[in-house]
């Protein structure tokens, strides 16, 4: 099937815009926010936000050949008859009232045109896992694109669905979000045919009165479902299962500890090296096993064969994807390193739930010499970090870590304590105020035999440990 093509009178009515200068037949290329990596032929949207404004650089990108702006009315003024495209009448100008919502209106536009299937997934963690998972399922059959890198906001995910105009079978899209309504912006964006909820946790807790108002926010993917659509969500978590009663077309469930349509059971946890299980599907049974580390992951994989099935993908082929599964970058990776070091590089980012999640895969490790944990802060709890960071030190303590090191401000001050108080000997818990301070520490303190777990909040940088833990050994 042939590209989407895009002509600028499409743009512009699409756009709810006007075109001030410009040939309504042009046919424009690449839909672009960054006129860094703009190309000849683009359509430059000038974004305004608290620390750029998008018009400033309007004179940039056309200089580098784009061949249209989308500006706001107002913003620039009547001057603006920039040069190049090539063409006498300048690049092509486009006038909305809000470059933001003219670029989600463009993102709607190409996603109700190009044909494309859309899965859309919210939930607390393990998002990009889980878009990971399906796409890598999906593939076996299917033309996929999904989210790049962590673009699924309501700049990234316009930016995402760009990619439609290639007319994927199918586009897997993670919707992220902090606070109330953020969903609700997305999903009318998207418009997904497969919703996926992974689960409720405790991120962004300080943005929230409790973790049911979060639950609340992200139920905000059930919304402007019609019958023939899908949810699949996760059995095991009762918040999900309480909010799902409003959704108007079909249920398809995934758990471990609970019946559902897509369970796992028999589950062998083996550490380091992933997990396995026994899988009943309506499809049939099949023994699945993973590198990816832990339950929450398993609880990921559970989606994806859910996903999978219902795009008609052959449970063998999935079974055989699961096993070639790899965590992606910096979310549990595992590396190991020389002098039987292993490290786990989880520092792309940290809550509660997911920092007990990463120590139980330590409880479960039988083979490390020792183990250490290297935990950042985590961010954005509110009144609630002190309380959480305390429960973590305690699950530190509990899952056999013989070095701590706690980074950030007096929360992790608050999670070594607890450790200390936990059980852990006070020589063996090192508070330091943030990652270039605990390089040189952690590095003098890591040795042959290791097990070495770094996670922490985005904020927390603790990519720095990781890093310099993995060219010390490398």
């Amino acid at each position: 099937m042939s590209e989407l093509r895009l002509t600028l009178a499409w743009v512009a009515d699409t756009a709810g815009g006007r075109i001030r200068s410009g040939d309504g037949g042009l046919v424009i290329g690449p839909i672009v926010t960054d006129s860094r990596v703009l190309e000849p032929g683009a359509l430059f949207v000038a974004l305004r936000g608290a620390r750029f404004d998008g018009h400033a650089f309007v004179d940039e990108a056309v200089a580098k050949g784009a061949a249209g702006v989308i500006v706001e009315a107002g913003v620039v003024g009547a001057d603006l008859q920039v040069r190049p495209y090539d063409t006498e009448a300048g690049a092509a100008i486009v006038e909305v009232a809000d470059t933001t919502k003219a670029l989600q209106a463009l993102a709607h536009g190409v996603r109700m045109a190009a044909g494309t299937r859309v899965v859309a997934i919210t939930g607390s963690a393990g998002k990009t896992t889980t878009k990971e998972t399906i796409a890598a399922f999906l593939s076996a059959r299917l033309r996929v694109v999904r989210n790049k890198g962590n673009l699924n906001n309501h700049i990234g995910l316009p930016l995402s669905l760009m990619q439609l105009r290639e007319r994927p079978d199918v586009a897997v899209m993670e919707l992220g979000m902090n606070h109330a309504g953020e969903i609700s912006t997305l999903v009318a964006i998207a418009e997904p045919e497969v919703r996926v909820w992974t689960n409720v946790g405790d991120a962004h807790l300080g943005f929230f009165a409790s973790p049911d108002a979060i639950a609340d926010a992200k139920a905000e993917i059930l919304e402007g479902a019609k019958p023939d659509h899908v949810l699949v969500c996760n059995a095991d978590d009762a918040r999900v299962m309480a909010r799902i009663g409003t959704f108007a077309g079909r249920v398809v469930t995934f758990g471990v500890a609970t019946e559902a349509t897509i369970r796992a059971h028999d589950v062998e946890e083996l550490g380091v090296d992933g997990m396995r299980a026994r899988v009943d599907t309506p499809a049939g049974a099949c023994a699945i096993r993973t590198p990816l580390l832990g339950r929450g992951n398993l609880s990921n994989v559970l989606a994806g064969v859910a996903v999978a099935l219902e795009f008609g993908i052959p449970l063998e082929a999935v079974a055989e994807r699961a096993a070639a599964l790899t965590a992606a970058d910096r979310r549990g990776a595992v590396r190991r390193l020389k002098g039987g070091v292993t490290l786990i590089d989880d520092s792309y980012n940290s809550s509660p739930t997911a920092l007990v999640q990463a120590l139980d895969v330590v409880a479960r490790e039988t083979r490390a010499a020792r183990k250490v944990a290297v935990l950042g802060e985590m961010l954005e709890l509110g009144e609630h970090a002190s309380e959480l960071h305390e429960a973590s030190g305690r699950a530190a303590a509990a899952a056999g870590v013989r070095l701590l090191f706690a980074i950030g401000g007096q929360p992790a001050r608050v999670l070594a304590g607890s450790a200390i108080a936990a059980g852990m000997p006070a020589s063996s818990v090192t508070y330091l105020e943030n990652s270039e301070q605990a390089v040189p520490v952690v590095l003098a303190a890591v040795r042959a035999g290791d097990l070495v777990l770094v996670k922490g909040s985005r904020g927390m940088r603790t990519d720095l440990v990781a890093d310099r833990i993995a060219a010390e050994f490398a």
